[in-house]
């Protein structure tokens, strides 16, 4: 599924506002020990962002690559602002920004994704986010995690993943060491628990 679909909202997954969690035995790298939220899911593929993985590059880096404001000004933004965590949100259009937030903050190109959590991808809500305007809460991406139609299903009847409902506080949660085990803690699971071998009664 491509990041242009997730503003149809007519038929909704199972999977939507879940969150999937990777088994050890994953076999693609890009998602070892990942915990990935799945904005949009139906018969078509999924499209989520992994929301435990750092990016090399500050929230002050993006504003002068694109030209937001220079040097200057952005030292002189508060410390949150300039905190504002900058993740790897997948392995697909990883030059591409996203901004997953809460509902507070809404523009003409803002889709929501759950009841309290929506997702821009265009430059007014980084503005907004330096002028004091932004959302109370938020996380930007760069790239998404994307899967074809029955392709994640698969993955899951492999025992690729776990899921369980997510957790909006894990979401915006800015320490990303051990969100994996916070995220298996929602199950009642330790990463111990966990074998890589799928299990069959």
């Amino acid at each position: 599924m491509s990041f242009s679909t997730l503003g149809d909202k007519s038929e909704r997954g199972f999977l939507d506002g879940q969150f999937l969690i990777a088994m050890p035995g994953m076999q693609d790298s890009n998602f070892t020990r990942a915990v990935v939220y799945i904005c949009a899911h139906s018969s078509a593929g999924a499209m989520g962002f992994i929301i435990n993985r750092a990016q090399q590059i500050s929230f002050t880096d993006v504003l002068l690559h694109l030209k937001i404001m220079d040097q200057a000004d952005a030292i002189m933004l508060p410390v949150q602002t300039r905190d504002l965590p900058i993740l790897s949100g997948g392995p697909v259009e990883t030059g591409r920004g996203f901004v997953l937030h809460s509902d507070d903050f809404v523009s003409e190109s803002s889709i929501p994704v759950s009841d309290d959590i929506s997702l821009t991808a265009t430059l007014d809500i980084i503005r907004a986010i330096c002028d004091g305007r932004g959302p109370a809460r938020a996380t930007m991406l760069l790239g998404y995690a994307g899967w074809g139609a029955g392709q994640l299903e698969l993955e899951i009847a492999n025992n690729g993943w776990l899921n369980c409902p997510a957790s909006d506080a894990l979401i915006f949660d800015r320490t990303l060491e051990g969100k994996y085990e916070r995220a298996l803690a929602l199950l009642g699971v330790s990463p111990e628990m966990l074998s890589s071998e799928a299990g069959h009664a």
